[in-house]
């Protein structure tokens, strides 16, 4: 057994197909099949079924694919101590955002901290939060930023800021600020189920399916611009977040109110699997993150007993 069959064992189960785990770790399929073979010789159980389409990893695969992630996690990481340099940040890292923070997040984030880590190579996708937590473990993502409180132990959480929650749409221009109950009086406009913003504005404002009007229409966004101009069309009201509100063209500015005090604020996170932990990455994306986003909160002006943190699905 070495080191280069578990890394062929951990592709194939990840692409389902011996040709794509070829193609992926630069050898041959040939190749490839033969060391896996070798493998499953060796320890004397069958990893994969391969009359099976995609390829399906056995019962007893997954045990041993699992264990191999994590070897192959602290191989990287030896990797990464040998190349020396207390405080070199480099190398390659997998991130995943859930869509209502990336739209909002990685414009002001990804230039400044590449040119910061100029030998860090980032590689960024959109999923949901439930996606996020699944590639974590299984090695797909070294990375995910998400809305939280977490409450898995064998995920670790760096909070990087709290952002103020804010209305958007029709509501009476002579109030600077509402309150939830206000709120269900109104049209509302939701996201497509899977998304914590969907439940934070259910959860916040304890709202029913009798308070998702039009009643002849059944619609759910998955992107601000959609959902807002559906908003501008229908009228009603949304729930945006802080980030997203800065980047608004005056006009739409105009149509955003806050939330009285105590300020619903969304909890969001840099979030990664334990035994995959790249910890001098993670530390200095954590920390250029929060630095950077949020001395410009408006969170930050107000006292902790003002703020309310809008948990997951509570």
């Amino acid at each position: 057994m070495n080191l280069q069959q578990l890394e062929y064992i951990v592709a194939v189960d990840k692409f389902k197909n011996f040709t794509r785990a070829a193609d992926h770790s630069n050898v041959t399929q040939a190749t490839l099949s033969a060391m896996v073979k070798k493998l499953e010789e060796e320890l004397g159980v069958m990893i994969f079924d391969r009359k099976s389409s995609p390829v399906r990893t056995t019962d007893a695969g997954l045990e041993i694919v699992e264990e191999a992630r994590v070897v192959a996690a602290h191989c990287e990481k030896i990797k990464i101590k040998a190349k020396g340099g207390k405080g070199k940040v480099e190398g390659r890292i997998r991130i995943g955002v859930i869509p209502t923070i990336a739209n909002s997040l990685l414009p002001k984030i990804i230039k400044p901290l590449l040119e910061k880590y100029p030998k860090l190579y980032i590689e960024v996708i959109e999923v949901t939060t439930q996606n996020i937590y699944r590639q974590l473990r299984e090695g797909s993502l070294d990375l995910g930023i998400i809305g939280t409180p977490n409450t898995d132990a064998d995920i670790g959480e760096e909070i990087l800021y709290y952002e103020a929650l804010m209305v958007y749409g029709d509501v009476d221009k002579k109030m600077s600020y509402i309150i939830p109950d206000e709120i269900r009086n109104n049209k509302i406009w939701l996201w497509e189920e899977g998304h914590c913003l969907r439940e934070q504005f259910v959860n916040l404002c304890s709202l029913r399916k009798k308070d998702l009007k039009p009643n002849n229409l059944s619609f759910d966004a998955n992107s601000f611009d959609t959902i807002l101009n559906m908003v501008d069309e229908f009228g009603g009201l949304t729930l945006i977040p802080e980030l997203y509100y800065q980047s608004l063209p005056k006009a739409r500015k105009n149509k955003v109110h806050y939330f009285k005090s105590p300020v619903p604020v969304r909890e969001v996170s840099l979030i990664y699997y334990k035994p995959y932990a790249k910890e001098r990455q993670i530390k200095a994306i954590g920390e250029f993150i929060h630095g950077r986003i949020k001395p410009g909160l408006v969170s930050g002006q107000y006292k902790n007993r003002e703020l309310f943190i809008l948990g997951i699905g509570q």
